[in-house]
């Protein structure tokens, strides 16, 4: 999934709670999992960060000469203007964009 074409608020945004644990029927379970799936886009957009930026890297020792890159510097800004991570998870947590078990449930 493409997390950077979501349509997740990049301010803060009250939302209702019963829409938030409507699916599981409890708040903290929904929390619980929506803050799993922050955790996993945060990996992924630090690990796309990292890997645009390590194409910029000079590995030089010496520092006479430190110039501005600004292509490097728009990848960075661009990364800047992301909804955070936890606003991603939960707009997806809200489109039922996230699968869920229940693993304590018997069959």
């Amino acid at each position: 999934m493409d997390v950077k074409n979501l349509d997740a608020p990049v301010n803060t945004v009250t939302h209702n709670r019963s829409e938030i644990d409507a699916p599981t029927g409890n708040i903290y379970e929904a929390i619980s999992i929506i803050a799993k799936r922050a955790t996993q886009i945060n990996t992924e957009i630090k690990r796309e960060l990292l890997e645009k930026l390590d194409e910029f890297a000079t590995y030089s020792d010496s520092l006479e000469e430190i110039f501005e890159n600004k292509e490097q510097i728009e990848v960075s800004k661009f990364y800047e203007r992301l909804p955070k991570p936890h606003a991603m998870a939960v707009q997806e947590w809200l489109e039922d964009k996230i699968y869920f078990r229940d693993t304590t449930a018997t069959e």
